[in-house]
C-alpha cells in the first residue's frame, strides 16, 4: 500500500514535469523562429557586406592593374635599355681598352657607386677628345725630335753662359779701357792745352788762348772749344776770327799735339797760304824751332818763295822735255855755303 502511493506520487510528480516540458516546448518554436530571423539578417548583411567588398576589391584590382601594366611594361623597356647600353659599353671598353669591365674596375680602383654621373662622364671623354684631336695626328719621330730640341737648348744654353760672361769680361775692360783713356786724355789734353797757349803767343807776339771742354762732364764724350784772344781783340772763338788767324791759330794747335807727341814726319799742304809775308815768318820761325824741341821731319808743300827760301831742301817737278818729268832736288844750306 505504501509502495503503490509512493509510486503514484512519483507518477503525479513525473506528469507535472512533463506539463512543464510541454509547456516550455510549446514557447520554443517562436523562440527559434525569432533566432533564425535573427540569423538570416545577420547572414543576408554578411552577404550584403562580402559582395560590396568584393566590388570594392575588384575596383581596386582594375586600377591597380591599369597604373602597374605600363609600369611594368616601361620597366621591361628600361630593362632592355639598359641590358643594351651595358653591353654597348662592354664593347666599347674591349675595343678602345682592350680589357673587361671588372679588369676595368680593378684598374681604376673604383666603386660604380661612387663614380660620377654618366652624362658628366661622357661629357669630360668628349672634351678630352676634342683636345686630343686639336694636338693633331701623332709625331712617331716626337721622342727624338724632344733629344735634338733638349741638346740644342743645351747648347744654347751653355752659349749664352759663355756670352753672359764674355759680356762681363768686355764690360770689364770697356771699363777699365774708359777709366785708363779719361786719365790718358786728361793729361794729354792739359799738356797740349799747355803747349798751346805757348805756341800762341809766339805766333801772335801776344794774347791769349785755350782749349775747353764742353757739352759733358766726361772727357770721352765731352767737345773740345778753341778760345783764343789774338793781341788787341777780345777772347772768342776760333770761327770768330779772320781766315790768316784761324791759320795761325790751327797751326798752333797742331804743333802743341806735335809737342805733347812728337810724330817722325809732319806733311803740310798749303797752309801758309791764307798768310801775308808777315805771318809766314812767324810761321817759318816756328817751324825752326819745332825742328829744334822735336826730331819731326816736315815736308811742307807751298808755292809761297818766303816759305822756299826758309827751307833746308827744295824737292821740284820740272818737265824738259814734254811728256816726261824730272824731280829736281836742291839743299840750300850747302848752296849757300858754295856762294860764300
Amino acid at each position: 500500500m505504501d509502495v503503490s502511493l509512493l509510486r503514484i506520487a512519483d507518477l503525479v510528480a513525473q506528469r507535472g514535469s512533463f506539463a512543464a516540458a510541454a509547456r516550455h516546448l510549446d514557447v520554443a518554436p517562436s523562440s527559434v523562429s525569432r533566432s533564425v530571423a535573427t540569423l538570416e539578417d545577420q547572414i543576408g548583411l554578411r552577404l550584403f557586406q562580402r559582395s560590396t567588398r568584393h566590388l570594392a576589391l575588384t575596383e581596386e584590382g582594375r586600377l591597380f592593374l591599369d597604373r602597374t601594366v605600363p609600369l611594368l611594361e616601361e620597366f621591361d623597356r628600361a630593362r632592355d635599355a639598359a641590358a643594351e647600353a651595358r653591353g654597348r659599353a662592354t664593347h666599347r671598353i674591349e675595343e678602345e681598352q682592350d680589357t673587361t669591365p671588372g679588369k676595368l674596375l680593378e684598374t681604376l680602383d673604383a666603386s660604380p657607386d661612387d663614380m660620377p654621373d654618366a652624362d658628366a662622364i661622357e661629357a669630360d671623354v668628349n672634351r678630352l677628345k676634342r683636345q686630343r684631336d686639336a694636338l693633331g695626328a701623332v709625331n712617331l719621330r716626337a721622342e727624338e725630335d724632344a733629344r735634338e730640341v733638349q741638346d740644342e737648348h743645351d747648347t744654347l744654353v751653355s752659349e749664352k753662359t759663355d756670352l753672359e760672361e764674355a759680356i762681363r769680361t768686355l764690360r770689364s775692360g770697356i771699363a777699365s779701357l774708359n777709366r785708363e783713356g779719361r786719365e790718358r786724355l786728361l793729361t794729354a789734353f792739359e799738356q797740349v792745352n799747355a803747349n798751346f797757349a805757348i805756341l800762341f803767343k809766339h805766333l801772335f807776339g801776344g794774347g791769349e788762348a785755350n782749349l775747353v771742354m764742353v757739352e759733358s762732364d766726361d772727357p770721352l764724350e765731352a767737345g773740345l772749344e778753341i778760345m783764343c784772344m789774338p793781341p788787341g781783340k777780345k777772347l772768342a772763338t776760333l770761327s770768330l776770327l779772320s781766315g790768316g788767324e784761324q791759320t795761325l791759330t790751327a797751326l798752333a794747335l797742331i804743333f802743341a799735339v806735335f809737342l805733347a807727341n812728337p810724330a817722325p814726319i809732319c806733311v803740310l799742304d798749303e797752309v801758309d797760304a791764307p798768310l801775308d809775308d808777315a805771318n809766314v815768318g812767324r810761321f817759318c820761325d816756328l817751324l825752326d824751332e819745332m825742328c829744334r824741341r822735336t826730331e819731326t821731319r816736315f815736308l811742307i808743300i807751298t808755292h809761297n818763295a818766303v816759305t822756299m827760301s826758309r827751307m833746308d831742301r827744295l824737292f821740284g817737278v820740272t818737265m824738259a822735255e814734254q811728256g816726261v818729268s824730272q824731280l829736281v832736288s836742291v839743299d840750300l844750306k850747302k848752296a849757300e855755303a858754295l856762294v860764300a
